[in-house]
């Protein structure tokens, strides 16, 4: 789903050792990393990011050269990952759907640039205008005028169906304008999977990339949903160290977003979907879908930078219909990351030089996914070697030596201030028009607690630092943990203002007293 705004932040030890290795010796011909290097680069980067397993598969020229696992599926058991080990791949889901969207577009059933209201006839935005020009193709384009992961507090992890979250779009105000600002949104995929059960008479998102893409190239170990994904005999545990030591989270339930975010996968299945994107909509040489219908998947909608990178050789970087394109030292690039709690991925593909990389991780703080990714286009497309892990790191040393707000926050709790108001007026039900309610009620006599209707089974304790601030920990850890304030007026709480971490939403939500 989070695709993808990821901050890194590591036990310190581990980053000063990695910045201290020794620079490698310079690049030898492109398939001699993965024949000489790959092994030791990924037992290396493991320890380094403190990540506990990894699967990859690399295509090259229509066969698959790699694929295989390192590490273990859960930490402090033996059971090793290897390439039928399942993770969720949060939005690398979206390609499926804008894959399906496009062949329906090529056989005429829906038009991408009709506008959304012809298939979802009560769907609005916030702003009226936009509501009556919105197209199919816009639901996939990020560019609502949204910022990044708007929406996102309200409808992750909530029991809220698709159609109320299509028609909570509505009460989301967008900061930028419509068509020009690129805010990603995972929301819009909601909207866009909806339209196929509405163009092909009932046929659900699920059952339509089923049987047209899953089904045709034997991707038999995916799944359309993470419901039931603790099930599998061959899962991946999810962790996160964002704020303090390396933790098991639990499994996200996207099915509720599902087009944006809810298949599971292996690199034995995403092997084959690589095959697919190389060899122009064929698997093993049967025809699977058009060339015309990837094509429309890849061509770009929004336009997200024009400027020249100053750590890779990239200039241009564009979206299509679930997918992202850039060049890359002179070839066109097509990838997605995913990022569920605990774990995150990637899946990239450059035609001109018939290559594919997937790479699927069990802990969601780290880059090493990521400069896994570059490390293998450098080798292939003839980049001057540079160590693409270590620099990552020392962004991420950075980053740890950085204020840590947590700390912050824990400073002015144990300060022990007295209170402004009695804590039984900090209570009751509160309710923000996007999310919804939540309630507040003495968890004991000096901590409150927060229970959120729509999300089943989150909570968070409230301890109070200071003025009308309290520190807000949710019991999932990647909520995070964050100031609540709640605003006073003539000795009387009027509001409480909440927020989760970053990854989940940037901005903060307002709950009026009930």
């Amino acid at each position: 789903m989070r695709a993808f705004l990821l901050k890194t932040g590591f036990g310190l030890g581990g980053l000063l050792l990695a910045a201290a290795q020794p620079a490698a010796a310079q690049t030898a011909p492109a398939n001699r990393f993965l024949t000489d290097s790959l092994d030791r680069y990924v037992a290396r980067g493991l320890r380094q990011w403190e990540l506990p397993g990894l699967a990859i598969v690399v295509v090259k020229n229509g066969k698959v050269i790699v694929s295989k696992g390192y590490g273990v599926r859960a930490v402090g058991k033996p059971e090793p990952v290897d390439a039928s080990t399942l993770f969720m791949i949060a939005s690398n889901t979206k390609l499926f759907t804008g894959t399906a969207l496009a062949k329906l577009d090529e056989e005429k059933q829906i038009s991408l640039d009709e506008r959304v209201n012809k298939y979802l006839p009560n769907y609005q935005l916030y702003d009226s205008a936009a509501s009556r020009l919105v197209t199919v193709r816009d639901l996939m384009g990020h560019h609502f005028g949204f910022k990044t992961f708007q929406g996102d507090f309200s409808f992750f992890n909530s029991n809220l169906s698709r159609e109320d979250i299509i028609y909570r779009m509505r009460l989301m105000k967008p900061g930028g304008q419509f068509r020009r600002e690129y805010g990603y949104c995972n929301a819009g995929f909601v909207a866009a999977g909806q339209v196929i059960p509405a163009a092909t008479g009932g046929t659900s998102w699920e059952e339509y990339v089923r049987q047209n893409i899953l089904k045709p190239l034997g991707m038999t170990s995916t799944s359309m949903n993470s419901a039931g994904f603790e099930q599998q005999p061959n899962h991946a545990l999810a962790y996160s160290n964002t704020f303090g030591p390396l933790a098991q989270v639990p499994f996200d339930n996207w099915d509720n977003m599902g087009p944006c975010a809810s298949m599971t996968s292996n690199v034995t299945d995403l092997g084959k979907w690589l095959q697919l994107q190389l060899d122009s909509g064929r698997y093993q040489g049967r025809r699977v879908l058009p060339w015309s219908v990837l094509r429309k998947t890849r061509d770009a909608n929004t336009l997200l930078s024009t400027r020249r990178s100053t750590v890779r050789p990239t200039h241009f970087t564009t979206y299509g219909l679930g997918v992202l394109s850039t060049d890359y030292n002179g070839k066109q690039v097509f990838w997605h990351t995913g990022g569920a709690s605990g774990q995150v991925s990637n899946v990239c593909f450059v035609p001109e030089e018939g290559l594919g990389i997937a790479i699927l991780t069990n802990n969601d703080n780290q880059s090493f996914f990521e400069a896994l990714r570059y490390q293998i286009l450098d080798s292939y497309l003839g980049v001057p070697y540079v160590d693409r892990s270590a620099q990552s790191l020392k962004v991420a040393l950075a980053d740890r030596l950085a204020d840590n707000p947590t700390k912050k926050l824990d400073a002015r709790v144990s300060k022990k201030a007295k209170l402004n108001l009695p804590l039984a007026s900090y209570t009751g039900s509160f309710e923000n028009k996007l999310f919804g309610s939540v309630i507040i009620a003495p968890k004991n006599k000096q901590q409150l607690l927060v229970r959120f209707p729509t999300h089943p089974g989150l909570t968070a304790t409230l301890d109070y630092m200071d003025g009308n601030e309290f520190r807000c920990t949710y019991s999932n850890l990647v909520f995070g943990v964050q100031p609540a304030i709640f605003k006073v007026e003539g000795g009387k709480v009027t509001s409480v203002q909440l927020q989760a971490n970053d990854y989940v939403e940037q901005d903060p939500y307002v709950f009026s007293k009930l």
